[in-house]
């Protein structure tokens, strides 16, 4: 499946989801949001039902209360994000993230061994 940037919205949603391996029901997950972003049971539903719209969640409406599961996992979505940054700000360049990073963010002696073993263990 190809993953759409997700908003941040969708982002919060799906980690309190993916916190919830097992699913959770609409009140707990209304009220485990809540602090961060002040949502209400029906704008969490209303979150709920368009993810499922586009893949994001699974929805169990076989038991009552229904029972809401990330249908993505942290890993694909980590991923698409990558990608698309990677697209977006690096013209698909590796080299160029990966550069800017190290410029703007200092790694320490054994970070720099770590990459560079990595690097030749890719044979590049």
């Amino acid at each position: 499946m190809k993953l759409e940037q997700l908003s941040d919205r969708e982002w919060e949603v799906l980690t309190a989801l993916w916190e919830r391996p097992e699913g959770e029901t609409l009140g707990p997950l209304t009220k485990a949001l809540e602090p961060g972003t002040g949502w209400s049971r029906n704008t969490v539903h209303t979150y709920l039902t368009r993810m499922e719209t586009k893949g994001l969640v699974s929805i169990d409406k076989e038991h009552t209360p229904h029972r809401y599961r990330a249908a993505v996992t942290r890993e694909e979505c980590t991923a698409q994000q990558r990608r698309s940054l990677l697209q977006r700000a690096y013209e698909g360049s590796a080299g160029k993230l990966v550069a800017a990073f190290l410029q703007e963010e200092p790694i320490t002696a054994a970070e720099r061994e770590e990459l560079r073993r990595l690097l030749d263990e890719m044979d590049v």
